[in-house]
This record gives C-alpha cells, sequence and structure tokens, in this order.
C-alpha cells in the first residue's frame, strides 16, 4: 500500500502530497500519470489508463475511509512454437496501486468511476454544506 500522509488542511496539500512525492520513493517509474480537478459540486480524478478495460481496474474505500484505485494487467500473447524455440514470445504484467485521502467534504457514498478512451475517471461528488448541516447529530442534554 502507498503510505499516506496527513495534514492539518486538506487543501491543496493532501493532493499536491500525493502527486509531488519528494519524500518518497518512486517505486514505479511507469505509474500511470493522475489529473486532479476541484469544481464546485465535485473532485475528478483522471488517471492514465491506455489499452485498459473497466476490469483491470478496483476502486474502493478501504477501513480508514481512503479512495484506493488499483489497478492489475496480464497479458500473455503467444505465437506458434516450433522445434521447442520460441518464433516470438512476449509476457507483459502491470500493477499500480494508490491512496488518496479524501477531503471532509467528499461524499464516500456517492463516489463514481468509468474507464473511457484510454482514462480511468473517478467523480468524487461534495457534500453540500445544507447537508453536511443537517447531517450533524444534535445530543439532547437531559
Amino acid at each position: 500500500m502507498v503510505p499516506a500522509r496527513r495534514n492539518r488542511t486538506w487543501l491543496p496539500d493532501i493532493f499536491n502530497d500525493f502527486f509531488d512525492t519528494e519524500w518518497m520513493d518512486r517505486m514505479n517509474a511507469t505509474a500511470p500519470a493522475i489529473n486532479v480537478i476541484e469544481n464546485e459540486n465535485d473532485y475528478e480524478l483522471e488517471v492514465a489508463a491506455p489499452g485498459l478495460t473497466k476490469e483491470d481496474f478496483k476502486v474502493h474505500i478501504n477501513d480508514e475511509g481512503n479512495l484506493v484505485i488499483e489497478m492489475e494487467k496480464k497479458a500473455d500473447e503467444k505465437s506458434e512454437k516450433r522445434h521447442g524455440h520460441y518464433l516470438r514470445r512476449e509476457f507483459s504484467y502491470s500493477k499500480f496501486q494508490q491512496t488518496m485521502l479524501l477531503p471532509d467534504d467528499a461524499d464516500r457514498e456517492q463516489i463514481s468511476a468509468q474507464v473511457e478512451h484510454g482514462v480511468l475517471n473517478v467523480v468524487i461528488p461534495k457534500i453540500r454544506k445544507e447537508e453536511k448541516e443537517q447531517a450533524k447529530k444534535v445530543i439532547e442534554v437531559k
């Protein structure tokens, strides 16, 4: 698992910590590029995924409430075998995992993901202020 570092504030440092990983050695030089976009209603993650399908991805929330994106691609392309020597044989295996701390206003129940045109798009809706205030539990003192 990729280590997550917590900060006092989440924006912009939280996303910078994961994508400007000066404090952490890069384990896989072929890790896909990730864009993070914030707009009024949500956060969008774009993960470069050329040649990958939705079956190659697993996106979930872990026990700590963080977003985990996993990718695994296996390929075994073989050509005809003659006299014990391969004319051509190619193996390919790629695996990637990224764990991201979600901001406090992320609606963890409504996160969606899809792969389209070689890009994994993850949409993280924001909880509106009105909904957040309604969700606060008031404990009656007796």
